[in-house]
């Protein structure tokens, strides 16, 4: 009993405050409802959310850049190891320079947003005054431009993100036993070799976690959206957790948003369940 009661009020909190909610979005999902309304109002339509759903060209384009938004996870980690086993190995004051890039990771996404707003500004931002002072005559528009406004948020992101990963496999790097580097030193591996074929294989498990992790992340991306474009512009950076979130609270459409949070929910199982399975043939503990 002394255990059921110390894990009483984290089961509950779990039971009231995501149990129940995806179980209501998922009832939610069949019906048309505007919340505003009451809920004497709500209609049960079967599929028609999700055969809606299949005709909306906005979805899918939030999908697709859900999908883009994956590839900061890989790049992250390459940035973020490549860091790590430079600070680990050939700096000194290492606990500096992990405050330095943890920062951003650990700052206000709103502040972090308003920074880079000024940074990309068309006109007076520092970005485009340093690309006008080295000769290019019409810099991008960055976040206002249709065709740079997404790689700029994954930019962005990958900044924001390096600091956790860099912690984390620096957490990692000290697990491996120096004895492997030592023996291969006297064999005559390289650097490269030894980074290839020790720390690389040594940290997969570490790997994977920030693989799983980030993936799952990208899904979830929505403060960053929300601060500097919101989705615009005409479209170009809606992502799926946004494009639900106007659904829902600004077009009061909780149906049509419930179905799209099952689709999410799907996609995240579906890919981290793949990674599952993937990670028998290269993670090793």
């Amino acid at each position: 009993m002394t255990g059921y009661v110390f894990v009483g009020p984290m089961l509950l909190g779990v039971l009231v405050l995501v149990m129940v909610p995806v179980i209501a979005s998922l009832l939610l999902s069949f019906a048309d409802w505007n919340f505003v309304a009451g809920i004497d109002q709500m209609k049960f339509v079967g599929l028609g959310n999700f055969k809606r759903l299949e005709a909306d060209p906005i979805f899918w384009k939030s999908i697709m850049n859900n999908m883009l938004f994956i590839l900061i996870v890989p790049l992250t980690m390459i940035l973020a190891l490549l860091l790590a086993v430079v600070i680990n190995k050939s700096v000194y004051g290492k606990d500096l320079f992990k405050i330095i890039y943890f920062m951003p990771y650990i700052s206000s996404i709103v502040a972090i947003g308003i920074v880079w707003q000024v940074l990309f500004h068309p006109s007076h931002g520092p970005v485009n005054q340093m690309l006008i002072a080295m000769g290019v005559s019409n810099p991008p528009k960055w976040l206002a431009d249709v065709n740079y406004a997404l790689p700029s948020l994954m930019g962005i992101m990958t900044w924001a993100g390096i600091g956790f990963n860099l912690i984390i496999y620096m957490a990692g790097l000290q697990s491996i036993p120096k004895d492997l580097y030592e023996a291969a030193e006297m064999d005559g591996a390289s650097p490269w070799v030894q980074l290839t074929r020790i720390t690389i294989p040594m940290l997969s498990p570490t790997s994977f976690f920030l693989l799983v992790t980030g993936i799952i992340g990208s899904f979830k991306v929505f403060n960053i959206i929300s601060v500097l474009t919101q989705g615009g512009p005409a479209r170009s950076t809606s992502v799926l957790v946004y494009y639900l979130y106007e659904t829902a609270f600004i077009n009061l459409n909780i149906g049509y948003a419930s179905a799209m949070a099952l689709v999410l929910f799907v996609f995240v199982l579906l890919i981290t369940l793949i990674q599952w399975y993937g990670q028998k043939k290269w993670v090793y503990y």
